[in-house]
């Protein structure tokens, strides 16, 4: 009797230990050659609602919930897999710098920011495995999305005419106005105006319009909020730009930018220099090249012309063909031997022979301006806007085609 009853319990043992084993985690969704577990469905779902919770935002349905997250996470497996195949890597040194960046944005050293997250619960180590995937993700995209893209320069000025975006970017313009009855009169305001006359005390002596007595000066406004004929005469947004004279029915009127503000105004000093460059070699030494530029340097003295001897002999193949003309550019843009001379060079005075790691040179400071930026800038900004845009656009397409062609199998799970 006491054996069987030690012989039932070894046979019952197999029974009551599967019934003590838990499921930790299971195939939820085959995704071409990848799996997404059950595991990542619901730490996904979780973060979500903790998401949502904190904003106070209706939380939906539990289908529906699981449905989108399964899409998302199917798009961002297909993804990855294509990460994979392109042998794109991020690096530990990598990744951790974009910690470091992420923590400096948020006002935190890096350990005071692992600390935050642990203290929310939230598993640091995870977290940088989604980092990581979320930058090989976003590579993926640069490469297979990025290269689709075409913005023509029709396109790019009809953007920049009427996309709204760039119009609350634009400048706000402080401008002067003149007017007077006839063209022959606004003709006679030009030529006072062309020998250097105060643009303000023409306007009080002999302006007809109501803001006369204080020199023509009118409100603030950005170019859309002015009359279109006056838009269109001061479409350029210079300061110091005077318009042609407009025919209106009040008259004739001369327009002058006096000043213009918004974020995007920027001024830059520049320079235009041109210089001829020589460069040691194995058989020309530091002295023979000294030499040499030396010689060269006392033609231009002497009358030859600087443009032709740079085309001849300067070693800069960027401005050789130019005449040795590096066109405009700021400060910062140069080694800072070059940088030095040409601060210190008068305009339109051959400098001395000087040395950098290139080699040696000599150069001729041409012209220097405080130049007006601000267009260049809206630019830049209005393509940006546009190129995501239409990156976005794109994308999605891409994702689409992607989810469509993908082999997936979603499990019916218990």
């Amino acid at each position: 009797m006491k054996k069987l009853t030690i012989f039932s319990l070894l046979i019952a043992l197999p029974s009551i230990l599967l019934a003590r084993v838990e499921i930790l985690d299971r195939v939820a969704v085959i995704v071409d050659d990848g799996l997404i577990m059950e595991s990542q469905i619901i730490q996904s779902i979780s973060e979500i609602k903790l998401n949502m919770q904190a904003q106070n935002m209706p939380i939906p349905p539990a289908d529906e919930m699981r449905e989108q997250v399964i899409e998302r996470l199917i798009i961002e497996e297909l993804q990855l897999q294509l990460g994979d195949l392109y042998g794109i890597r991020i690096s530990d040194g990598e990744l951790n710098q974009t910690f470091n960046t992420i923590a400096s944005n948020n006002q935190l050293s890096l350990e005071d920011f692992i600390l935050t997250i642990k203290e929310a619960g939230q598993s640091y180590e995870s977290l940088r495995e989604k980092i990581r995937n979320d930058m090989i993700i976003q590579r993926v995209q640069r490469g297979k999305v990025g290269n689709e893209i075409n913005i023509t320069e029709q396109e790019f000025e009809s953007f920049m005419m009427t996309d709204p975006s760039v119009a609350q970017i634009r400048p706000e313009l402080s401008v002067r106005q003149i007017l007077v009855k006839t063209e022959k009169n606004a003709q006679a305001v030009l030529r006072r105006l062309e020998t250097d006359e105060s643009f303000e005390a023409i306007a009080k002596e002999i302006s007809l319009a109501s803001n006369a007595s204080s020199g023509g000066l009118m409100p603030w406004r950005k170019i859309a909020d002015m009359p279109k004929l006056f838009g269109t005469a001061l479409e350029e947004e210079v300061v110091g730009t005077i318009s042609d004279p407009i025919s209106t029915g009040s008259g004739f009127h001369i327009l002058k930018i006096e000043e213009k503000r918004g974020p995007f105004v920027k001024y830059e000093d520049q320079w235009n220099v041109r210089h001829i460059l020589l460069m040691p070699t194995a058989i020309r030494d530091l002295n023979a090249t000294l030499n040499e530029i030396e010689d060269i340097r006392n033609r231009v003295l002497a009358g030859e012309d600087f443009g032709e001897l740079a085309k001849e002999f300067s070693e800069d193949e960027g401005s050789a063909l130019n005449g040795g003309d590096l066109d405009w550019f700021p400060k910062g843009m140069m080694v800072s031997e070059f940088e030095e001379m040409m601060l210190n060079s008068e305009n339109n005075v051959v400098s001395d022979v000087f040395r950098t790691d290139y080699g040696y040179h000599f150069l001729e400071v041409l012209g220097t301006r405080n130049f007006d930026q601000t267009s260049e800038l809206i630019e830049d900004r209005a393509y940006s806007a546009l190129y995501s845009r239409k990156f976005d656009e794109e994308l999605e397409n891409t994702l689409r085609s992607m989810r469509a062609e993908a082999f997936v199998e979603i499990k019916t799970l218990d």
